[in-house]
């Protein structure tokens, strides 16, 4: 008989919440929230943030492109 496991995911707990900043400029942070292949910006249930902070994130992001800190598309 084949054993069964207990496969439940741990949720992922949100960064900023935990108290760690993010700003546009610290491109080596900003880096593990956008794809490496295309350069998107990873979803929420992939980066463990809460709703408010990846809205956040994604402003980050946005503002790091605009001032050609990381690329639009690689």
């Amino acid at each position: 008989m084949a054993e069964f496991r207990n496969n439940k995911k741990r949720k992922k707990v949100c960064q900023m919440c935990a108290g760690k900043s993010v700003k546009y400029s610290d491109v080596d942070i900003i880096k593990k929230y956008i794809s490496a292949d295309r350069a998107k910006i990873l979803p929420r249930r992939l980066t463990g943030n809460c709703a408010e902070h990846q809205r956040y994130i994604a402003g980050e992001i946005k503002k790091a492109r605009f001032m050609a800190l990381i690329p639009f598309v690689k």
